[in-house]
């Protein structure tokens, strides 16, 4: 917190805002002003609504301040910057940016809102740097609606793949060097996304759908049409790197592009061992890698799907309720430092703290529980915790030891 006191213009706020992130931390059922400001013991929640609606702080300001405590402490020269969106479920149709519109929360059109993540993926943890909420036409043609929801009448349209390239340009801007950009389909049919980054010398691995035309000698070809002509030979078994139940091993086979850009383009095709189910990538690189480079990227993707589930599932991403927009920036962002938070102390506990064999490593999920148990909400009896946290990891230990043993047992 002290990071980000010096955005504030008075200290009323900033204490507030204190209080805030700690109880988006806290094992409250549901996380808003109301039940934070109860939480936190203040007497109604009229100051937690003027935090997130009036006080004057700038949450721009504070989303840079995460980014950079973000990338100080979890920094890696092979990190990975991965795009995607997410929704939450809403009703009505006054809060900002809300229609009935597809979203992955629910998996199916929804009335929803929905924003694009920029998410920072190193070998020492991930967490969100940037977000930008996704305005559809519906309310940018409608400049009333814009300003009654604290948007400029000035707002324009802009795709997902622009906001993506508008937070990976800002990032970029801020001074930061990263080798590599993944999404999902959404990204990769974007040209425009694509050619951004190739002109910034960013390398990137996006999907794209099997109905994509990909440019080759003889001509433009759909990305399924190509993939029945490589050959069995042409096909390498390779890991994406370890996940939550053991390495994830998929044949991937790489087919070079007739791209006039500079670099080198290649369709990058990955089929399921267990399935046969193919997915596609398009991918670029400034310099001349191996297969598992881009392989080793597009596994990376799973990293912004845990950190929505943990910023949700601990941080209170998705339980805001507001209306207008500066409310929504300021509750997100103050989510996105609860959540890095939780990240940086999980990498630190990893590097300094070695764990015993018969523990797994301290998660997120454990450094919250334990935080507001010993440091926020003193208790008693500390010993009690931690010989709780203690068994819950061995538990996790022995099932994880189990699921590796059945798997690694030969299959009859």
């Amino acid at each position: 917190m002290g990071r980000i006191a010096g955005r504030f213009a008075r200290y009323e706020p900033r204490l507030r805002a204190g209080r805030l992130v700690l109880g988006l931390l806290s094992d409250l059922p549901r996380k808003n002003c109301w039940t934070i400001a109860e939480w936190a013991g203040e007497t109604s929640l009229h100051g937690m609504q003027h935090l997130l609606c009036r006080a004057v702080w700038d949450a721009d300001a504070v989303r840079d301040d995460v980014r950079e405590y973000v990338v100080q402490h979890l920094h890696d020269e092979a990190a990975v910057l991965v795009v995607d969106e997410t929704g939450d479920v809403k009703k009505g149709t006054h809060t900002v940016a809300v229609q009935r519109q597809y979203t992955g929360t629910a998996g199916r059109i929804e009335n929803s809102q929905v924003a694009v993540y920029l998410v920072y993926a190193g070998a020492r943890g991930h967490a969100a740097v940037d977000r930008e909420l996704y305005v559809p036409r519906s309310w940018t043609c409608d400049p009333d609606r814009c300003r009654a929801a604290g948007l400029g009448e000035d707002t324009v349209f802009a795709t997902k793949p622009e906001l993506a390239r508008v937070m990976i340009e800002r990032f970029l801007d801020a001074g930061h060097h990263v080798g590599w950009v993944t999404g999902d389909e959404v990204y990769g049919g974007s040209p425009r996304l694509r050619t951004a980054l190739e002109e910034r010398g960013i390398g990137y691995v996006l999907a794209v759908p099997c109905s994509a035309e990909v440019p080759t000698s003889a001509g433009k070809i759909r990305a399924d049409a190509l993939a029945r002509k490589v050959p069995k030979r042409a096909w390498q078994k390779l890991s994406a790197g370890r996940g939550a139940k053991g390495q994830r091993f998929c044949d991937r086979a790489v087919i070079d592009l007739a791209e006039a850009a500079p670099g080198r383009h290649q369709l990058l095709i990955r089929r399921n061992r267990s399935t046969g189910e193919l997915a596609y990538y398009r991918c670029h690189s400034t310099t001349p890698t191996s297969l598992a480079a881009p392989v080793k990227v597009a596994g990376s993707r799973w990293r912004v799907e845990e950190t929505f589930q943990t910023e949700k599932g601990l941080a209170g991403l998705d339980e805001h309720q507001v209306r207008r927009y500066p409310s929504w920036a300021r509750g997100v962002t103050l989510a996105m430092l609860a959540h890095a938070f939780l990240a940086v102390v999980r990498a630190g506990e990893h590097a300094h703290r070695p764990t015993p064999d018969d523990l797994i490593p301290l998660s997120c999920n454990e450094i919250c529980r334990l935080f507001i148990a010993l440091v926020v909400r003193p208790v008693r009896d500390a010993a009690h915790q931690l010989a709780w946290s203690d068994w819950r990891r061995r538990h996790q230990a022995r099932s994880r030891t189990s699921h590796y043993r059945r798997q690694a047992a030969p299959q009859t």
